[in-house]
């Protein structure tokens, strides 16, 4: 099969934060598991993917043990498996090479941020002639505050400014900004059932 699953950032760095209290979709792991599933049976390349700074002592830093995929998840043995210092999944990798190499040209994303690493990497793909299908309930991210918040604000001040956006326009607006552009956006019961499965 020519086609890969590529599962961004689905990892425990972003259990470790308290804005995952915030997440759009905090059982983001089911959607991810049941486009694994479908990706095996179709005997699809299921290629995982970790977000990691080095170094920054922060929630990123592999040293700090949270840069692992979320223990929900389980990743097959063959399985590829890389890690990334960019927010897609491409510049800081050998992504590409590990795609050419097994002749892909079709890619299914799913992860964690909607609007950031997997709206970033699925615009990279896009550019590079890949066909690109963006399975949106099988993403999630966070509210988004506005320019002009504090960096320091906590938790609550975001949720209870006025100019925050909210998880569910950010997931809207990556759907409008890729659609037709750089990616088909679908659903994971969508691709279930394309492929004569149930739901």
């Amino acid at each position: 099969m020519n086609r890969a699953l590529i599962v961004i950032d689905v990892q425990e760095s972003f259990r470790a934060r308290p804005l995952w209290a915030t997440t759009s979709d905090l059982k983001i792991t089911d959607q991810v598991n049941r486009l694994v599933r479908l990706a095996r049976r179709a005997g699809d390349l299921v290629v995982w993917v970790l977000h990691s700074e080095p170094g920054t002592g922060d929630v990123f830093d592999p040293a700090l043990g949270h840069v692992r995929l979320m223990e929900e998840l389980e990743r097959a043995d063959g399985e590829p498996l890389i890690h990334k210092t960019s927010h897609n999944a491409f510049t800081t990798t050998n992504l590409q090479q590990l795609l050419t190499e097994r002749g892909i040209r079709e890619l299914i994303m799913c992860g964690i941020r909607t609007e950031q690493c997997v709206e970033t990497t699925t615009r990279v793909a896009g550019d590079l002639g890949y066909r690109v299908t963006v399975a949106i309930d099988a993403t999630a991210t966070n509210p988004i505050p506005h320019r002009d918040a504090p960096a320091d604000q906590s938790v609550a001040e975001l949720l209870a400014d006025p100019r925050t956006l909210p998880a569910e326009e950010v997931i809207r607006r990556t759907e409008y900004a890729l659609a037709g552009r750089f990616a088909t956006i679908t659903t994971v019961d969508r691709l279930e059932a394309a492929a004569g499965l149930p739901s």
